[in-house]
């Protein structure tokens, strides 16, 4: 049927979904807005009443994404308390569950080239997402003596790369070699590996 992003009263969040289905299929630059516009069943012209232009389309899908990203993580690591270390976990299996679930909106968030200062309102949305990480590598750290502590936004962004690589080479429908271990036990080895580094779980642990 035509249009029928009118007719369920809500075409903006329709040309969202579009974007994102298309984004999951075909990349976060592998589309048009024509292709979101007859998705979503309404005319390319249509789509300007709502977005400047496809960059803003992504930017939409970014902060939607962001905004279940900073619950999840919240959830993650609250769920993961009461020790500063379980929560830290949660935190990294939480990235990859997300990028599991809502591969528009990770790849919309991560992998469209997008500036974090699109726009203040994602850039307040980043900054929730990145500070939960940095409050639990904050917690966690204090058990670092004072003068081989790395600052939490060191530790939290190490993290932070290390769960973005496992995504983008072994969980996301085309991994990047025959690894024989499931994405979350390779991130938790990962982990482990640097937290014991960092003297805060024991060599045996």
């Amino acid at each position: 049927m035509s249009k029928r992003g009118y007719h369920h009263g809500n075409l903006r969040q329709a040309l969202v979904d579009a974007a994102l289905a298309l984004i999951t299929e075909k990349g976060p630059v592998g589309f048009t807005l024509s292709e979101a516009a007859k998705q979503a069943g309404v005319t390319p012209a249509a789509v300007y009443r709502h977005f400047e232009g496809r960059e803003d389309l992504i930017v939409e899908c970014a902060l939607q994404g962001h905004a279940i990203f900073g619950d999840l993580m919240e959830y993650a690591y609250e769920t993961g308390q009461p020790s500063a270390l379980a929560a830290f976990e949660a935190t990294g299996r939480a990235y990859l569950a997300f990028a599991r679930k809502y591969p528009g909106h990770y790849m919309a968030m991560f992998e469209s080239g997008l500036s974090r200062h699109a726009t203040p309102d994602l850039s307040r949305a980043v900054a929730r997402s990145r500070g939960i990480l940095e409050r639990a590598a904050e917690e966690l750290s204090q058990h670092i003596p004072a003068d081989r502590r790395p600052p939490a936004t060191m530790f939290s962004a190490h993290i932070w790369a290390m769960s973005h690589g496992v995504v983008e080479l072994f969980a996301r429908g085309n991994p990047g070699g025959n690894v024989p271990f499931p994405p979350e036990d390779l991130l938790e080895a990962g982990i482990g590996i640097y937290l014991r580094g960092l003297g805060l779980v024991a060599p045996d642990g």
